[in-house]
């Protein structure tokens, strides 16, 4: 039985399509995927992404054990800032990617992806048996709502008293928000258009977004869903965890390398200054079709000759640009910016070509 946020009821009453997706039933789109996806673009949208998994590591040992198991140097973390960083496996693959939140001297929020909350307690847990932190799954008592869009911060603002304009990107406080105290607001998001990530008790998902519903009205806010999500985040190149990242894939090869710090010790870290040495001998790219064609998820991608180089991990056709785009690892030489490749689409070899992230 798949498990349901407390916005369930919500998105029934809206006509939200509801689908299964890590283990929950989530609204995948509203009214459509291109409407939604153009609404966060040009104005703002609301999505309920309730069902990302959250922890608390408190106490003494909670940063040298975040230092541990993450790629990215905790020590650049001051209170009120977030950081973009993974779980490396301890075999040269990733365990999930995740935000780091600083709350306080000793104690940390970590934001996970829905489909490895179990995976990352497990894993963290099995670490902390040396470092003897306290943890805290929240995932269950906690709700997040992501209002996303150019218009995000005028929504916002109308409903706290916190200062929006002071709050730089990857920053966040603790303040109220619809008369609701102690919501985490966070200056993250995972479309590319700005906005913010609101998390705080189950019981006050409704009152916070339907305060938020209203207060967005003339700025033409509408709910938006999963697939949206989707489209909005691979135009400006973002992965996904267990498509364009996983157990298999270094933080190297996906173009990871800004968020695995060298100068701390951390889980793959022998494994990783090797491949950065020796160079990665495929990496996650970006890629535009050279005619109309949607590119999906594990097509072959090969070469002039016909000779298979890697595998598309995400594609889409692009709402913005109106042409297929999508990630692929490829095979070196041909991750050069500006290399030909062809992607299988129904044994055709479809023209496409290496591009610059993001892509738009």
């Amino acid at each position: 039985m798949d498990k349901r946020t407390s916005l369930f009821d919500k998105h029934v009453s809206l006509g939200a399509k509801m689908v299964p997706f890590a283990g929950f039933e989530m609204p995948v789109q509203y009214s459509g995927v291109t409407e939604e996806h153009f609404a966060v673009r040009e104005k703002v949208g609301i999505f309920d992404v309730s069902h990302m998994g959250q922890f608390f590591v408190e106490g003494p040992s909670a940063k040298d054990l975040l230092q541990y198991v993450t790629t990215n140097n905790v020590d650049a973390l001051e209170n009120g800032k977030a950081q973009y960083t993974c779980l490396p496996n301890g075999r040269g693959g990733i365990v999930d990617d995740l935000i780091v939140y600083k709350m306080a001297d000793e104690k940390y929020f970590v934001v996970v992806n829905a489909s490895n909350i179990d995976k990352d307690w497990a894993h963290i847990s099995k670490y902390n048996e040396k470092f003897g932190a306290k943890l805290t799954n929240a995932s269950d008592e906690m709700s997040l709502i992501a209002l996303q869009g150019p218009q995000a911060s005028e929504t916002l603002q109308k409903l706290t008293e916190t200062d929006l304009s002071g709050l730089p990107y990857y920053h966040f406080t603790v303040g109220s928000v619809a008369g609701v105290s102690e919501v985490i607001i966070s200056n993250t998001g995972y479309t590319g258009s700005g906005g913010f990530e609101l998390y705080f008790k189950n019981e006050d998902a409704l009152k916070i977004w339907e305060a938020l519903t209203e207060a967005g009205q003339e700025y033409g806010l509408i709910p938006c869903g999963l697939a949206s999500r989707d489209t909005l985040r691979l135009e400006k190149g973002f992965c996904l965890y267990g498509n364009d990242i996983d157990d298999t894939t270094s933080p190297l090869e996906a173009g990871l390398g800004w968020i695995t710090k060298f100068d701390k010790d951390f889980v793959d870290k022998e494994t990783f200054a090797k491949q950065k040495e020796e160079g990665a001998t495929r990496k996650l790219v970006g890629f535009e079709m050279q005619e109309r064609a949607i590119p999906r998820h594990d097509y072959p991608v090969v070469d002039t000759e016909g000779n298979v180089i890697g595998k598309v991990t995400s594609g889409t056709m692009s709402p913005m640009k109106s042409v297929g785009i999508g990630l692929a690892y490829v095979a070196k030489p041909h991750f050069k910016i500006g290399s030909e490749i062809f992607i299988q689409i129904r044994n055709k070899n479809v023209p496409a070509k290496v591009v610059k992230l993001p892509f738009v």
